[in-house]
C-alpha cells in the first residue's frame, strides 16, 4: 500500500477466515487494508482451553500470511506484541487513530456481543461501519425471518425441506432423492458388542513454524488454561481444511449415517467428519462440504442414508440454528425456561468422575477439543440438563472447550436444544433419558461401577437417578407436553416413597 489515505479498513474476526469473503469485493490493495486482532479478552472472557486458543490463533496467523501473499496489507495485532490491544474494539480504535481510514467494513460476526462492541467503537470515532451479510451461509437472516413469519409450527424439519426444495440438493423432479426426506430410522444404530471395527483414523497435521510459535505463546500466556497442547495436529490452513474434508469423504462418510448416534469408549471421531471447526472458522464453505458429500453419493462411493444425514446437519441444522440466534438475540441469551440454577459441576473441567461415560468423554474433550453430537447432547449435555445447571453457564463451558464453538452456534445448541432453556423454540421436548440410553448406544456401562437400571443405592447410575428427579421437579410443566406424556406417566407409576428416595439421592449427587 502506498502513502495514499486509507479508504477502507476491513475488519476480519477470528471466525471469519474466508478466503473468498464478500468483504474483499472491490478491495484495492493500494487504498484498503485488513485489520486482525488477537485480543486477550476474546481468549479469556470465558475460561478457554489451550487447544481452542491455539486453534484460533494459528488459523488467524496462517490466514494473515495468505492475505499478505495475495498482496493485501494486513494490520495484525498479535498477543505477544508489545502493549497489544486487549479487546477487538480497542484494536479497532487504535488502528483508526494510526491509519485514519475513511470507512470501516465487517462481515456480520458470529457473536452478537462482538458486533455490538465493534458498532460502539465505530460510533465513538464517528466513522461509518458497513456490516455485510455473510455470504458463507446458504441463507440470509432476512430469508430466515421470511420463512418463520406467521408460522404456528417452527421446527427444523419444515425448514430443512424448504432448504432442499430451494437449493435442489438431493432432489429430483421436485421430490427427495430416494423418496424420503430423512433416514433417521436407519441412522440410530449402536455398534453392538463387536464395536466399530477398523476405522481409518483422522488425519494429523504436523504443526509448521507458524503454528509452533502459537503453541509456545499459548503455553506462556495461558499457562493456567485447561486442557493440553500435546499432539496438536489440527487443520489450521485452507489447504489442510480441504484435505480434512476429503479425508472424511474418502474414508468415513460411507459408514457415517448408520452409526452416527453411536458412542464407543476411547473414540469421539469414529465415522464422523470432525470438520465443524474449520467450517465455523470459514476455512472451507458449507457448499464445499455438501457438494463433496453429494458427489460421493452420485458416484456410488457413499449410501444415501449417510449422505442425507451429513447434508441435513449442514444445510438444515446449521442454517436453522443461525437463524434462531440472529432473530432472537439478545433476549435469547437470558432464557431459562426450566429455572435451572446450579453451577457447572467441577469435574466438567477435569474429567475426574467415577462415571465411565463422562470420564471418557470429558477427558477426550479436554485433550482434543471435540466430541460428536450425541456425546454432546445425550452424554454431557444430558447430565447438565438433569443436574439443573444454569443454561448460560453450559453455553460458556461449551464455548470454552470446543474448537467449533462460536456464539451463534453454541448458544442455541446448548441453552436451547440441550438444556431446553428456550421452552421449546429449538426442540419441542427436553432430551432426557436414563442411563439405559447410554448403555444401549455405547459400551461404557460394561466398565462402569454404576448400574443404569438402578436409581437409588450405592450402585445407582447418576443418569438414572437424575432422570427421575428431573421428571419429578418438572412434572406439572411436562404433563402438558404431548411428547413427554409417556415419561410423566411412568413417573406417576412409582410409589411416593421411591420417588422421595430418588430425589434425596439426586440432592446428594449435587452436594457430594
Amino acid at each position: 500500500m502506498t502513502g495514499k489515505k486509507l479508504r477502507n479498513l476491513v475488519i476480519i474476526c477470528g471466525d471469519q477466515l474466508d478466503h473468498y469473503s464478500i468483504a474483499f469485493d472491490g478491495f484495492d490493495p493500494e487504498r484498503d487494508a485488513v485489520l486482525m486482532t488477537e485480543a486477550a479478552h476474546e481468549a479469556s472472557y470465558v475460561w478457554q482451553s489451550k487447544r481452542r486458543i491455539a486453534f484460533f490463533f494459528a488459523a488467524m496467523r496462517h490466514f494473515r500470511d495468505a492475505q499478505r501473499r495475495e498482496g493485501r496489507t494486513v494490520l495484525y495485532n498479535a498477543i505477544d506484541d508489545e502493549n497489544p490491544p486487549d479487546t477487538l474494539a480497542n484494536g479497532l480504535k487504535a488502528a483508526i487513530a494510526q491509519h485514519d481510514p475513511e470507512h470501516l467494513i465487517v462481515v456480520q460476526p458470529g457473536d452478537w456481543r462482538v458486533l455490538s462492541d465493534l458498532q460502539s467503537a465505530a460510533g465513538e470515532t464517528g466513522l461509518p461501519l458497513t456490516v455485510l451479510e455473510d455470504a458463507h451461509f446458504y441463507t440470509s437472516i432476512a430469508d430466515f425471518e421470511n420463512f418463520s413469519e406467521g408460522r404456528k409450527r417452527f421446527i427444523l424439519e419444515d425448514f430443512y425441506r424448504m432448504m432442499r426444495k430451494r437449493t435442489g440438493l438431493l432432489m429430483a423432479d421436485g421430490k427427495p432423492v430416494g423418496g424420503e426426506w430423512n433416514y433417521d430410522k436407519e441412522n440410530r444404530k449402536s455398534f453392538g458388542k463387536k464395536g466399530p471395527g477398523l476405522i481409518t483414523p483422522r488425519a494429523h497435521y504436523q504443526p509448521d513454524p507458524v503454528t509452533l510459535d502459537v503453541l509456545r505463546l499459548v503455553e506462556k500466556h495461558f499457562a493456567n488454561a485447561p486442557g493440553t497442547l500435546e499432539e496438536f495436529g489440527e487443520p489450521v490452513t485452507r489447504a489442510d481444511a480441504l484435505h480434512a474434508l476429503a479425508d472424511f469423504i474418502d474414508n468415513r462418510l460411507r459408514d457415517f449415517g448408520t452409526h452416527q448416534d453411536a458412542m464407543w469408549a476411547g473414540s469421539s471421531t469414529l465415522n464422523h467428519a470432525r470438520i465443524s471447526g474449520v467450517i465455523n472458522l470459514k476455512l472451507i464453505s458449507p457448499r464445499e462440504a455438501v457438494n463433496a458429500a453429494i458427489a460421493a453419493y452420485d458416484s456410488g462411493a457413499a449410501p444415501l442414508n449417510a449422505v442425507e444425514g451429513f447434508v441435513r446437519q449442514i444445510l438444515g441444522w446449521r442454517e436453522y440454528i443461525r437463524g434462531i440466534y440472529w432473530t432472537r438475540m439478545p433476549e435469547y441469551a437470558d432464557l431459562n425456561g426450566l429455572n435451572a440454577q446450579r453451577d457447572i459441576p467441577g469435574f466438567f473441567w477435569t474429567g475426574e468422575t467415577d462415571m465411565a461415560c463422562l470420564s471418557d468423554m470429558l477427558t477426550r474433550l479436554l485433550r482434543t477439543g471435540y466430541a460428536h453430537h450425541i456425546e454432546r447432547l445425550m452424554g454431557m449435555g444430558l447430565f447438565l440438563l438433569m443436574y439443573g445447571a444454569k443454561p448460560y453457564a453450559t453455553h460458556d463451558w461449551h464455548m470454552g472447550l470446543y474448537l467449533d464453538a462460536i456464539d451463534w452456534v453454541s448458544l442455541p445448541n446448548m441453552a436451547g436444544m440441550s438444556q431446553h432453556a428456550d421452552g421449546g423454540i429449538v426442540g419441542t421436548k427436553p432430551y432426557c433419558a436414563t442411563g439405559a440410553y447410554i448403555d444401549r448406544m455405547s459400551n461404557y456401562c460394561e466398565s462402569c461401577r454404576f448400574d443404569p437400571k438402578q436409581s437409588t443405592g450405592d450402585n445407582a447410575c447418576p443418569f438414572t437417578t437424575l432422570y427421575w428427579d428431573f421428571l419429578a421437579r418438572h412434572e406439572d410443566a411436562f404433563n402438558t407436553n404431548q411428547r413427554m406424556f409417556l415419561q410423566v406417566r411412568n413417573l406417576r407409576r412409582k410409589e411416593a416413597g421411591e420417588v422421595r428416595a430418588i430425589r434425596q439421592q439426586a440432592e446428594n449427587l449435587r452436594f457430594p
